[in-house]
């Protein structure tokens, strides 16, 4: 049984704000309606659509903004961001990331995703990758959207930052890796 307009809309509404990088496709699952249906509800209701939104919720919520690399140098989109500490970015993987064969993901992909996002996370004017250690889960496919979690444990004995990655596909993990960073600037163990 279909849910009146009004209060689909107002669900819609609740929904997003409860979960802002909610696909228009997952919308419109949730409620039985048409990817189109849901879409003219956003216009209606003046919400924008997920990239705009994804913007508009990094804004928020940056403290701080990249130093080690250009934004347009960093794979996926950064959404959070506390240098030295912590970093998200989402991925949606398209056709340019994949196999044509059989739409999962190429490796490299994620990695660069993760390791860009290690680099960005440091605070350092200039920061390399010395060695990284990777593990993946499970094949990602076209039209998944990967979110990778940094977050900075801490400095190793020969005096690298060292960063983990853990990437997901909804709450299930794709990828994890341990990157131990260079930075320009030696930082000693606090």
């Amino acid at each position: 049984m279909r849910i009146p307009k009004i209060k689909r809309q107002e669900r819609l509404r609740e929904t997003i704000e409860e979960t802002p990088f909610i696909t228009d496709e997952e919308l419109a699952k949730k409620f039985d309606v048409s990817i189109q249906t849901i879409r003219l509800d956003r216009m209606e209701l003046s919400i924008p659509e997920l990239r705009e939104r994804i913007k508009t919720v990094a804004k928020v919520q940056w403290t701080e903004t990249v130093k080690s690399l250009p934004l347009e140098d960093v794979i996926g989109e950064i959404i959070d961001l506390e240098l030295d500490r912590r970093a998200i970015s989402i991925l949606d993987i398209g056709r340019e990331h994949v196999f044509t064969r059989n739409n999962i993901a190429r490796g490299h992909h994620l990695f660069a995703q993760a390791n860009s996002l290690a680099v960005a996370v440091i605070n350092d004017e200039l920061a390399l990758t010395a060695t990284s250690e990777l593990s993946f889960m499970r094949q990602v496919h076209q039209g998944e959207r990967v979110v990778a979690k940094a977050i900075v444990k801490g400095i190793s004995d020969k005096g690298l930052t060292i960063v983990h990655v853990d990437s997901f596909v909804d709450s299930e993990k794709v990828f994890a890796g341990t990157f131990h960073m260079y930075r320009s600037t030696e930082k000693k163990g606090e």
